[in-house]
């Protein structure tokens, strides 16, 4: 893939943290805000901001764990896992927020961007991305297999911009009852899109998981690249 990458820092009102940052060839486009999993900034991570630069994107992934380490970078195996679900405990969700919209701030200003910009996450920032999406900071929104989206549907008249959400039909984090739950709440919201992937398991994207599943990752991106391309 043809990209140029490098990490830049943001400012905050707590200081200064790290954000992985993929141009495409060329050196602009569009503008997405990469939300991390639980795992951080990690390889995955870097490597789907990449994709997404060779897709014609300019993306920004900030450093959402900054505040108890910077660029931390956790794996999948039980060790990564323990100390990624104890991360984000220990995450202050409005902090996050913040640092979410210093990083749009700072993606907005590059000269590289042009036009509107979307939040795309995963998991941890699936949920982030929906969050975002609510609090009017983008022009569209995808969440992969948000985690926490059915426990904050009192926001769902929030949302005001285009959502699109994947979620796996065997994903034992996020049951189907609460899929069922989210879609019915945005039944008559036609800029809510929702797709339920066969034989998908969480984390069914990455290809660093288990649980990575190439046909559901393959649409999945393809569902994402329309929808971006039709809205960006």
């Amino acid at each position: 893939m043809e990209t140029n990458s490098q990490w830049i820092e943001i400012d905050s009102a707590d200081g200064a943290f790290g954000a992985y940052l993929s141009l495409p060839r060329g050196g602009k486009g569009p503008g997405i805000v990469l939300l991390q999993e639980i795992f951080g900034v990690n390889q995955h991570i870097r490597n789907v901001a990449d994709q997404y630069a060779a897709d014609g994107y300019v993306v920004l992934a900030p450093d959402l764990f900054w505040r108890h380490g910077a660029r931390i970078e956790l794996g999948y195996d039980e060790a990564g896992w323990q100390r990624a679900v104890e991360l984000m405990q220990a995450t202050d969700f409005a902090k996050a927020q913040q640092d979410i919209s210093a990083t749009l701030k700072v993606l907005r200003g590059l000269d590289g961007v042009s036009g509107k910009v979307a939040a795309l996450g995963y998991c941890f920032g699936g949920r982030l991305s929906y969050h975002t999406a609510a609090n009017g900071l983008v022009d569209a929104a995808v969440a992969y297999y948000g985690g926490g989206i059915q426990n904050a549907l009192e926001r769902a008249p929030e949302i005001k911009v285009p959502v699109l959400m994947h979620f796996g039909a065997r994903d034992d984090h996020i049951p189907n009852e609460a899929v069922k739950r989210i879609a019915e709440t945005f039944e008559h919201n036609e800029q809510v899109e929702i797709h339920v992937y066969d034989d998908a398991e969480h984390g069914f994207n990455c290809n660093h998981r288990a649980s990575y599943q190439q046909r559901a990752a393959a649409a999945a991106h393809g569902n994402t690249l329309v929808f971006l391309s039709e809205l960006l």
